[in-house]
């Protein structure tokens, strides 16, 4: 099982009053990154009250389409002053398979960290199976 649930806040840059013509064009090319991953999932970019939102969840069998990561680190190129999590669930990850993961974008890094109120998986969220 792949999960996930996420957003992002786009921005361009750290300083909140960035350049709002440079920031929709940034819009614009995620727009067009997010045509092209195709997702069956929530994967939703609108703007709100004058700022750009990514949202995104999903849960499919195995790690594919879309790769929300890589999701997450094309963001931090394209607009370093974007901010947002992703928990992620993947039983297939070697040495990962029982904890939640999350991925923090913010000042164009992500970086990834064991979330500590969903994890272990099992028992915190499923019982253990019992056959």
């Amino acid at each position: 099982m792949f999960e996930y649930h996420g957003w992002i806040t786009v921005r361009q840059t750290a300083a909140h009053d960035g350049d709002e013509f440079g920031l929709r064009q940034i819009v614009d090319g995620l727009r067009r990154h997010i045509a092209r991953m195709d997702s069956p999932y929530l994967l939703d970019l609108r703007w709100m009250n004058g700022e750009a939102f990514i949202h995104l969840g999903g849960a499919s069998n195995h790690r594919s389409s879309p790769d929300v990561i890589e999701l997450f680190e094309h963001v931090a190129v394209v607009a370093p002053g974007s901010y947002g999590l992703v928990h992620v669930l993947d039983d297939e990850e070697p040495d990962r398979e029982n904890e939640v993961r999350v991925l923090r974008l913010v000042r164009g890094r992500v970086t990834q960290h064991t979330e500590p109120l969903l994890s272990p998986y099992i028992p915190t969220v499923e019982d253990p199976f019992t056959g």
